[in-house]
């Protein structure tokens, strides 16, 4: 991971998950490997090895940059526009953890 700056910390909100699954793959019947929560506005999708890949479609529709992976005990979140795999320090725990 890097510790170079993500450009697109000022659009990370406190979100409300969509749900405990991929909304469009609960949708439409498919099937999901990990989640991923986007930080603008709580959409939960599906990660790119699924076969529906809805995080990232969800990000490039919408223009929300930043996703944070939805798996108990992973940390990381995810820059679309600047390519980047980061961890923030004062991220408070996701809703998992409760």
């Amino acid at each position: 991971m890097t510790t170079e700056p993500c450009s697109h910390l000022d659009q990370i909100k406190e979100v409300t998950p969509t749900g405990n699954g991929c909304v469009e793959c609960l949708e439409t019947g498919g099937r999901w490997v990990h989640l991923r929560l986007c930080q603008v506005c709580g959409h939960v999708g599906c990660c790119d090895y699924s076969p529906g890949t809805h995080a990232t479609k969800h990000a490039h529709s919408s223009g929300h940059p930043i996703i944070r992976s939805y798996e108990s005990g992973e940390e990381w979140l995810w820059c679309y526009p600047d390519e980047l795999l980061f961890e923030l320090e004062d991220l408070p725990p996701g809703p998992w953890h409760s």
